[in-house]
């Protein structure tokens, strides 16, 4: 992979439309708050930070989200080409580069074709009014006599291409967002299945991922992590391991140990040398491993509390019936297939990083806060990891490798975790607790319903105020303070994400229990709390459809108003064939689930059917049908490629994975001690997309998760009569509830 090219040589590479990447400019005192415009053009307003035209015939699309395999990049594509009347084949992109493209925060909560192809979209539309208009005065003719094919205006036999408009449209101007976008009825490439862009060079060898990037002179780097969280650095021995053959560098500052070698394998031979020689001193400082965690975060740990929702009816009748069940997740890992791995020189005092960070411009204002320099001193540039979804290393690995090239005189480290840091070190999603209650009148109605959850923090990501959300900062000799742990609020919500309930019950209280302190760290992992919450939520509704003598899915249907939600609904249950009353064999079952993700992205409805085998206690999910409604659907390949992931990803996460620790260290160090699903146990999986070219696009890539999991968990219920509440459904626990 060669390096990505600044924004002065960016610019040279053909007569363009000159563009400006500032935001636009603060708003001298007294002056009127310019009105919101939509997606992520609100904060970056200027048009040309979206889009360029070139004077060879193409045309480049800027964003500052960035493709992870999700297929963003042929989304937007497909956006641009059609606001712009051209041919998908002329569009270029560029991803998440600190000194090209517009700063859009993290790629994360399934919102990058919501906000970053919204603001493609308005910013494309305009941009084509603009140019018509100038191809009008051109050609001496209306603007409405104009037609155009392909990026060529035509009107009485004279015609003038967008490219050969380069002098005379300005594009260095303020998004105004007035032009309308076109209707769904003309559009050519949206709403079609576009072989994604990213995807040859991934199968034919070619240069896919940070890992492959090559540099002149470029050297390579391994970090020793402490053996425990909280572990302080007592010697090593440093004499020894520069005498190793290759190396070029030891680091040591305060308890960050780090070298560089000219070749790999003397880095990781160097890295081995370091953990043997080093000495630490370490305390138990980590809960109780185990289901005695679950206890110890109700009871033991410090909580902030508030009610999250509040619903009370006059009119209810009081419950006849309450049933009462806790839910527990234990921590689990993003067990990315690619240790995480970047890329960092410096030059005169400033900073280079390849990374595949989730967030390019957080995470170089963290960078620049541990180098105390200033950000423009800092480019980062993406380039794709090789597995990557949520908050996992690839922001800390950025700062262990600008660390280590700081010794190596302006020579590039690549440098790369390995397993056992990516395991031990990288932030975990939040081990939680969902306790439930629910009411039932004579009639089998839900007249009442409460839920608590008890969660760690879900978004410690770089950019936070007050400090620094990288990991290398905490133990260097002048060690930067992480800031104070925070949650997102709802609407989109952390830790309490999907906990308020779709339903409509008469009388409902969600209550969120913050536990700030982590003596485990915790971030993002895909979903936050919503693959938790909706496994609790929609297996307590099985279960109060069973207590009630109803339907799964009538019972669902019942207490839901919205139409959308009822058609993926009833979607998914005709397409999977689903039949009211069907009877248990004891091996195998079916469970429907279902969820709006975060209340307000794309609604899925699962059926998932399980075989359970009751002498191993090995649960195998054999079929899955999903229907969809994510609004307008750019791709509808790339939809189902998405919910597809996201359902074998659930069922991995709920029948076999989990972060294994003693009171000291964490014992989870290699794909041994952390099973994943394997090739032979994923499902079938069939996915029904609702199309609605009228409506927003809806974030759809964390939507599957949550509803999957509960559909196994009531399908595994369905088959055994057995209820399952302790993620994951391992082998051993099955067969203990079985027992």
């Amino acid at each position: 992979m060669k390096p990505s090219l600044s924004r002065r040589d960016f610019l040279k590479t053909g007569s363009a439309l000159v563009i400006s990447f500032s935001l636009a400019p603060e708003l001298a005192f007294g002056q009127a708050k310019p009105a919101a415009l939509p997606g992520s053009l609100n904060n970056n307003r200027m048009l040309d930070s979206w889009l360029r035209i070139d004077a060879d015939g193409t045309l480049t699309i800027f964003t500052g989200k960035i493709e992870l395999g999700q297929g963003i990049g042929t989304a937007l594509t497909q956006i641009a080409a059609d606001e712009l009347d051209v041919d998908l084949k002329r569009v270029r992109i560029v991803h998440g580069d600190t000194a090209l493209t517009p700063n859009e925060g993290q790629t994360a909560g399934s919102q990058s074709v919501e906000n970053s192809g919204t603001a493609v979209r308005f910013a494309c539309a305009e941009a084509r009014d603009i140019l018509v208009n100038a191809a009008a005065a051109r050609l001496g003719v209306a603007a409405s006599a104009l037609t155009v094919s392909d990026g060529t205006c035509t009107a009485g036999g004279k015609s003038v291409a967008y490219w050969d408009l380069v002098g005379d449209a300005n594009l260095k101007r303020e998004a105004q967002a007035s032009v309308k976008p076109k209707p769904a009825s003309q559009h050519k490439w949206v709403g079609k299945s576009i072989l994604r862009r990213d995807i040859p060079k991934k199968m034919t060898g070619g240069a896919a991922y940070v890992q492959d990037v090559r540099l002149p002179g470029m050297v390579f780097g391994r970090v020793v992590r402490p053996p425990s969280p909280g572990a302080r650095l007592v010697s090593f021995d440093e004499a020894a391991v520069k005498r190793t053959r290759g190396v070029i560098a030891v680091v040591r500052d305060g308890d960050f140990l780090g070298v560089a070698a000219e070749r790999e394998e003397q880095a990781i031979r160097a890295r081995e040398l370091l953990k043997r020689s080093a000495k630490w001193k370490e305390s138990e400082s980590l809960p109780p491993p185990g289901d005695a965690l679950f206890e110890h975060l109700m009871t033991k740990a410090k909580s902030v509390d508030s009610v999250v929702n509040e619903k009370t009816s006059a009119t209810a009748l009081a419950p006849a019936k309450t049933l009462r069940a806790t839910y527990t997740r234990p921590f689990q890992v993003h067990g990315s297939i690619g240790p995480s791995c970047a890329v960092a020189q410096w030059r005169e005092g400033k900073l280079t990083v390849w990374t595949h960070s989730q967030g390019v411009f957080p995470l170089r204002g963290d960078l620049a806060k541990v180098f105390a320099t200033d950000p423009a001193n800092v480019h980062c540039i993406h380039a794709e990891g090789a597995g990557c979804y949520g908050h996992n290393g690839a922001d800390d690995v950025a700062l262990d490798a600008a660390l280590v090239a700081r010794a190596t005189g302006g020579r590039p480290v690549k440098l790369q975790w390995m397993r056992d840091d990516e395991f031990q070190w990288e932030p975990y999603g939040s081990a939680m607790v969902m306790k439930l209650s629910g009411g039932l009148d004579a009639q089998g109605n839900v007249v009442d319903w409460t839920h608590d959850v008890w969660s760690h923090p879900h978004n410690n990501r770089p950019g936070a105020a007050g400090g620094v959300n990288l990991l290398a900062s905490w133990h260097l000799a002048k060690a930067s303070s992480a800031p104070f742990p925070v949650d997102p609020p709802q609407p989109t919500g952390g830790g309490d994400r999907n906990s308020i309930p779709l339903y409509d019950f008469p009388n409902q209280k969600v209550v969120k229990h913050f536990l700030p302190e982590m003596p485990l760290r915790t971030s993002a992992l895909r979903t936050l709390g919503g693959y938790a919450n909706v496994f609790a939520l929609e297996s307590f509704v099985d279960e109060l459809a069973l207590a009630a003598g109803a339907d799964p899915v009538e019972f669902r249907l019942r207490y839901l108003k919205d139409p959308r939600a009822r058609a993926v609904i009833e979607t998914a249950a005709q397409r999977a064939g689903w039949q009211a009353g069907a009877k248990r064999d004891g091996a195998r079952g079916r469970g429907f689930a279902f969820s709006k993700y975060k209340n307000l992205a794309c609604y899925v409805a699962v059926v998932a059917d399980v075989e359970v085998d009751r002498a191993s206690g090995k649960v195998r999910v054999t079929r899955v049908v999903a229907a969809v409604d994510a609004g307008q659907i750019v791709n509808p390949d790339g939809v189902v490629n998405q919910i597809e992931g996201g359902i074998i990803q659930s069922a991995s996460w709920t029948l076999l994975e989990s972060v294994r620790y003693d009171r000291t260290r964490v014992t989870t160090r290699s794909w041994a001690d952390y099973p994943i699903i394997h090739f032979e146990d994923v499902p079938q999986v069939e996915v029904v997309l609702i199309n609605r070219p009228e409506e927003r696009f809806l974030g759809v890539g964390e939507g599957s998760q949550g509803p999957a999991a509960a559909a196994i968990a009531n399908a595994i219920a369905h088959a055994t009569g057995k209820r399952l509440r302790a993620l994951p459904f391992s082998p051993e626990r099955v067969k203990q509830v079985l027992a």
